[in-house]
Order: structure tokens, then sequence, then C-alpha cells
């Protein structure tokens, strides 16, 4: 008996490696990543046709054999593979219940993928992944409790308890974005209206940007700007020298620190990381979004403080996460 538990403690000391696949709309990302966090290998492919399960299942077993055989080729070596994907994911059946952006349903990703190749895989929402990368290997890697909330094209992220990802009942929770933060507000593009997503994604910003352009045609912003040529960083280039630029500004960081209140008086976190294009911002972005959850955070800062941070691992959160998954 004391020989067969020396026999898997040894064997578990031989795992030091583990591969993450965060899957895209056009590209799958793959790496192998140790305990330490280092990455040993890179590669990427692109994803399968819309649609095309099969296809899918085989684009990620291609990339997954070349980063294997790149590496000595002995599968046994790994702790296991974990994929990120975007959509309604049942994690604990590793399938795709619904992937718009992947045009699957009821898809048995974790299954299909861990038949082909003979090793163990784990599936969780593309957001939870980077959720986790970062609380494992990012800037939340001095914490226990964390929440990330990218802010891209729509509003996602993830939440992390006690160092685990929290996922909800069914693995379908945490949809950051699909909170009401304005009863009756903009329309969002789930249906409701005033989700967080309508005021603090970039594609919002951009929306007040040119909205506020328009109304202002002395603007500062119309030196280096047409409307064609918005971004997320438009209005924050020129609000500390236009009136125009810093409402769009002021009234982006009022409408997101109010989601990120909502969460830090819910989940009370010890930091919450923002990522995704608009965070390039940095402290342009957190501080004062910091000074706002500090006025408005239920009893204060003074105990139990969240912290409000730029999100450290960009695009590579996600196979950090994946990795994660099996550590």
């Amino acid at each position: 008996m004391e020989e067969s538990k020396k026999a898997k403690t040894n064997t578990a000391n031989l795992v030091q490696n583990y591969i993450g696949i965060d899957i895209g709309g056009t590209t799958i990302k793959g790496a192998i990543i140790n305990h330490s966090g280092d990455i040993l290998r890179e590669a990427r492919i692109e994803t399968s046709a819309k649609g095309d399960g099969e296809g899918l299942r085989n684009n990620v077993v291609a990339l997954v054999n070349e980063m294997v055989m790149g590496y000595g080729g002995f599968k046994s070596s790994f702790g296991g593979i974990g994929i990120g994907c975007p959509g309604l994911i049942d994690s604990k059946r590793g399938m795709i219940v619904f992937s718009g952006n992947l045009g699957l349903n009821y898809y048995p990703l974790g299954s299909v993928v861990s038949d082909s190749l003979g090793m163990s895989v784990k599936v969780t929402n593309d957001a939870n992944a980077a959720a986790l990368g970062e609380a494992k290997f990012g800037a939340g890697k001095k914490y226990k409790d964390s929440i990330l909330i990218t802010l891209g094209t729509g509003v996602g992220g993830g939440i992390v308890v006690d160092g685990k990802l929290f996922e909800g009942g069914s693995s379908a929770g945490t949809e950051i974005g699909h909170t009401v933060i304005v009863e009756n507000g903009e329309p969002c593009t789930c249906g409701r209206k005033g989700c967080l997503e309508a005021y603090s994604s970039a594609t919002a910003l951009i929306r007040k940007t040119k909205e506020i352009m328009q109304e202002n045609e002395d603007s500062a912003m119309w030196k280096k700007y047409n409307l064609k040529m918005v971004s997320g960083k438009t209005a924050f280039d020129y609000a500390e020298t236009d009136e125009a630029a810093k409402s769009v500004v002021d009234w982006y960081v009022k409408y997101l620190a109010c989601g990120v209140t909502n969460l830090a008086n819910i989940f009370r976190p010890q930091v919450v990381m923002l990522g995704g294009g608009v965070a390039a911002q940095k402290d342009k972005l957190t501080k004062p979004v910091q000074k706002l959850l500090d006025k408005q955070i239920f009893a204060g800062q003074g105990y139990a403080g969240v912290k409000v941070v730029t999100a450290s691992l960009g695009n590579k959160a996600g196979v950090y996460g994946a990795a994660a998954l099996n550590m």
C-alpha cells in the first residue's frame, strides 16, 4: 500500500507541464505552460468554419499534436489539456451548450478531443479561463479572491473565489456584462436594456465619443479623428485638454465604476482587474474608477478593501487559464 502511494506521488511530481488552448473566432492559440507560469512552446491554427464541430475537433487535435511532438512527443508527461471556449459551456461535461461565435450547440468538445488524443481534457468559457489565468499567473496572483472584467467589443469576465474559478449553477453564471446598471437604459445585444455591456464596452465608448463629437464641432478630437477613425482611445487622448473628450471619459468611468461597485459589494474580492482593449489606458482608467469605487463601496474601504488594477497577461490570459484548469 505504501509503495503504491509513493509511486502515485512520484508520478504526480513528474507532471510539470500543462497544455492550454484558447479558441477564438478566427484563431485557436495553444501553449505548453509549467507550474511556474513559463510558456515553453506556443502554436496557433485557424478556427474551423462556423458550425463545423468536427473541423474544430481536428484543428484542436492538430494543434496539440504539433506542440507535443515539438516538445518531445510524450503525452504521458503532461498533466492534461485545458480549453477556453466562447459561449455557454457545461464545464462538468466539457460540452459547448451554445456558442454563437462558433455556430455550435450541445457539442461534446471535451470528450471528442480526449478520445482523439488519449489525454484528459477540461473545458470552460473563454472569459472564465482568462480570469483564472490572471488570478494564477497575472495581476491577481497575490490574491485569493479576484474578478476580471474584459472591456472589448462586449463586456465579459470571470470570478475567482478562494483561488478557485466560480462558474455558477451548471457553469452558466458570471455573465458580468449582462447585469443591468440603468433600468430601461441603452439596448444590449442580449435583448435586455441597460446592461453594463451597453455602457462599458469599447463599442459603447465609441458610440458615445461619436455622439459627443457630433454635438461639439469645435472639439479637439476632430483635429486627429473623423467619425470613421474613432476608437476606444479617442476620448482618452484629449480628455486632459478638451471638455468634450473629458465628458465622454467621465461618462464612461461613471458607469464602469457602477458595475465594479456592484460586483465588489456582492463578492468583495481583493482585486478587480480590468482587461481588454479599453484597459490599455491603464492609470487613466483605473485611477478614476478606483476613486469612485472608494466613495461608493458598501461600508467603505477601511475593512476588506478592493483594489482596481490593469490585467497583465493581455491576449495570453486565456491559454494561461486554460492550462491552469488542470493544475
